[in-house]
């Protein structure tokens, strides 16, 4: 892609959102987030930046970053630079073809809107599948492992206290909903596996 071809595209995309920084810097505030276009000193390399939060925020979550850089990213990559994290993607500008910077560009924007839920997600699935596979080596049944946590909740050993019944309850329906989903795809020798591994 020839330099200025690049300024077309990017007003073609954005309209009047597209803030010009300089002839080698870009900005697009939008409500998605914001995407910064660099390209390097001597013009030769772009890159794609949009800032998705804190590094602390990311830091429970970075092997399943690294598993999603090589596995689900595809044109774009997590990175971690000056305490952020950040959605990047890095091209020679030469070789650059103009359907690959919109792709890369809606993948960009894609990835902030999703931010770290999925990650979360994953991690709070991963912990449910635990509890079950706990559960069921204990020969528990799914009504058992419920008035457990519900046990658990009413005690004050997860959650708060200071908790609303409206807000207890809808936690325990979160838990009933995510336990019924999942019980059976469980079993208690995948607590047994992972506690040896």
């Amino acid at each position: 892609m020839k330099i200025d071809a690049l300024q077309p595209v990017l007003v073609e995309l954005f309209g009047d959102s597209l803030e010009v920084m300089s002839p080698s810097a870009y900005q697009v505030e939008q409500p998605e987030g914001r995407l910064l276009i660099l390209l390097s000193e001597d013009l030769t390399w772009l890159r794609l930046l949009v800032p998705m939060g804190p590094e602390g925020e990311a830091k429970p979550f970075m092997a399943q970053l690294l598993a999603a850089n090589f596995e689900d990213t595809q044109l774009v990559r997590y990175a971690v630079y000056q305490k952020v994290l950040w959605g990047v993607f890095h091209h020679s500008l030469e070789s650059l073809v103009e359907a690959d910077l919109r792709a890369a560009i809606a993948q960009l924007l894609e990835l902030n809107r999703q931010g770290l839920d999925g990650f979360f997600g994953s991690m709070i699935e991963v912990q449910i599948r635990q509890i079950i596979a706990a559960s069921k080596s204990q020969g528990k049944t799914l009504e058992a492992t419920l008035q457990t946590l519900e046990r658990f909740y009413a005690e004050g050993m997860l959650g708060g206290l200071d908790q609303s019944s409206q807000q207890r309850g809808a936690t325990l329906d979160a838990w009933r909903y995510q336990l019924n989903r999942l019980w059976d795809e469980v079993s208690a020798s995948d607590f047994t596996g992972e506690m040896q591994g």
